[in-house]
């Protein structure tokens, strides 16, 4: 089962230090632009990953092709995605050991949730970690 209770949610977002942010945009007025913004200010390191703009750089960061691409361990991939398009991605989180996923608001893939869980994976659906974070007192975290 994903993780819904505010303990088990704010217990993760409190373990967690890196996170590959698929979906990434460097346009200021995309969600995920502003979502990377504010886990940055909270003190994660967020990668962007994004095949269409691979090479440039948001927020300080390089945008990377894929999730194979990155060299660091993952401790949570956030993935903007069309829930079509979810399921692949976990895939990938799976495959490069990720500790977690989260689903953004509105994607929901309850398959992929559960071969995530079943790798033992922590999963979050259909929630945003920059509503959670100030919503449930997350501590300020030191890079």
């Amino acid at each position: 089962m994903p993780l819904t209770t505010d303990a088990e949610i704010k217990a993760l977002l409190e373990d967690v230090r890196t996170i590959a942010l698929v979906g990434a945009s460097d346009r200021p007025t995309r969600p995920s632009n502003g979502v990377m913004a504010t886990l940055q200010a909270h003190g994660y390191r967020v990668i962007p990953v994004n095949p269409q703009i691979t090479g440039a750089h948001i927020h300080g960061e390089f945008v990377f092709r894929d999730l194979e691409q990155l060299g660091d361990p993952i401790d949570m991939v956030d993935i903007f995605r069309r829930s079509s398009e979810a399921g692949a991605v976990v895939d990938q989180a799976i495959a490069i050991g990720a500790k977690a996923v989260w689903l953004q608001l509105g994607v929901i893939d309850d398959a992929a949730a559960a071969r995530a869980e079943a790798a033992g994976l922590k999963v979050v659906m259909d929630r945003c970690p920059a509503i959670d974070i100030p919503r449930l007192g997350v501590a300020r975290i030191e890079r």
